[in-house]
């Protein structure tokens, strides 16, 4: 069979490739998509979207537990883990058909099956060979696990076994302190389930702000999910009811499974980057601010490329990449300009740089913050969260960190993203009328005491 040609090729059809085949499509680029599995990659189908309807599930299970502190009287009978992946499997079944209509409405090629790059413009897909102007790699990511330790899907699990876990373990160790690992700890006591967490660093999210791994840290005791910070990963053996984990020091914690929580690796091994000469580093692929690699007409994005894995950063790279390829030169994406948001409870969300990031870049004397505490906050108060705003801001310049921990507070961030992407001052955003009674009032007021005129804060 002839080869197939392409304006656009793009190797993985996860939050990178598939907007990348869109925004190509709509800017008239014909395009060819390569796919192994379903698309909508690892955040569609195990990543974003199920953790995030686990969570709420573990949202609603907690409202019923805590219903009488509102002078509600319901109970709690049980968590039924069929039923709690019916509705999660439901959310992603709607948006995964929803995304096939879509790329199949603007004309985009879907070839189905492994994907291996045999030449600079070729992909080979089942003995076929498909040649693109411009190729794209965007070929995701996938659990890691730390050295001797086996993953069995059984005892030991990844947080893709954990997804369709048809029961509510008794105990669980999570191994690993950062997004994934504290957002099952979420879920998993919420639900019921004896939680530790443990980390080989210092404190958990330690990406965040030190403030709000405190203020985590702390909200996670008084749950009582017990979190050994600084305690690095030994081994771990099976017994007769679950796992023994030994960390560094000889000590040994037990639970009913394991949770290997340690990151995500890019999916790059045995796809022929490297024999092409696409440059890599510990299995990332390397590119410049265009995202471009070092192979003439061939561009990666999403969690292949270093930096932070986020669906929605890859999301934006794929449109960056195809705007770049259609000759329309966008502005660079600003990695510092990305929201992150860790969607544990209470919710930890922040933009731009960390307090001592502000310190080491600018300098002590250069650096003012304010935080707000939530408990002077209406709606906070109903919705019975504790936490902050946090604003990292240059000596008299603009903000430059957002941080803030609390129920909820993942919808703030995009305030948060066009004050730190628009470099607002704080008496910019002083002026602005924030609707009350809404938490989105912690902004504004954080930003009041920042510009010198505290109502309800402490300058």
């Amino acid at each position: 069979m002839a080869d197939a040609s392409y304006d656009v090729l793009i190797l993985g059809a996860g939050s990178g490739g598939y907007a990348c085949a869109l925004r190509a499509s709509q800017l008239g680029l014909s395009v060819g998509l390569v796919e192994k599995g379903k698309l909508g990659g690892t955040c569609l189908h195990v990543g974003c979207i199920p953790t995030k309807a686990l969570l709420h599930a573990a949202e609603v299970a907690d409202g019923a537990r805590e219903s009488e502190q509102v002078g509600v009287l319901a109970s709690l009978d049980g968590i039924d883990m069929g039923g709690v992946n019916k509705y999660k499997d439901g959310v992603v079944t709607r948006l995964y058909k929803g995304l096939t209509g879509l790329i199949k409405s603007r004309g985009i090629t879907v070839i189905e099956g492994e994907g291996r790059l045999v030449a600079p413009d070729t992909v080979e897909v089942d003995g076929q060979r498909h040649v693109g102007k411009k190729v794209v790699l965007s070929s995701g990511s996938y659990s890691k696990t730390l050295p001797g330790l086996e993953v069995d899907g059984k005892r030991v699990l990844t947080s893709d076994h954990a997804l369709v876990l048809d029961r509510v373990p008794k105990s669980v160790i999570v191994l690993g302190g950062g997004v994934i690992g504290c957002e099952f700890a979420s879920v998993w006591r919420s639900f019921g389930a004896e939680v530790t967490i443990i980390e080989a660093l210092p404190r958990l999210l330690a990406a965040e702000d030190e403030d709000s791994s405190k203020m985590l840290e702390r909200a996670f005791r008084k749950r009582k999910i017990t979190a050994k910070v600084g305690t690095p990963f030994k081994s771990v053996e099976t017994t007769e009811d679950g796992v023994r984990v030994t960390v560094e020091g000889g000590d040994t914690v037990e639970a009913e499974i394991l949770l290997v929580a340690v990151g995500r690796g890019p999916t790059t091994q045995g796809l022929g980057f490297e024999e092409q000469g696409v440059a890599t580093d510990r299995g990332f692929v390397l590119t410049d601010e265009r995202m471009r690699t070092n192979v003439e007409n061939v561009y990666a994005v999403g969690d292949i490329v270093p930096g932070l894995q986020l669906a929605h950063r890859g999301f934006q790279q794929g449109i960056f990449v195809a705007e770049e390829i259609a000759g329309l030169d966008p502005a660079p994406i600003d990695e510092t300009g990305i929201p992150r948001v860790t969607y544990c409870d209470p919710e930890v969300a922040s933009m731009g740089l960390n307090e001592s990031a502000a310190r080491a870049q600018y300098g002590d004397d250069q650096v003012e913050t304010m935080t707000y505490d939530l408990g002077g906050n209406g709606r906070s108060q109903i919705l019975k969260t504790q936490g902050f705003v946090k604003l990292v801001r240059r000596k008299d310049g603009p903000v430059v960190g957002i941080h803030m921990v609390g129920a909820r507070v993942g919808e703030l961030v995009a305030e948060a993203q066009l004050i730190f992407n628009w470099e607002a001052y704080p008496d910019d955003v002083a002026s602005l009328v924030h609707a009350h009674p809404t938490q989105s009032e912690a902004i504004g007021e954080a930003h009041l005491a920042l510009a010198g005129k505290p109502l309800h804060a402490h300058s």
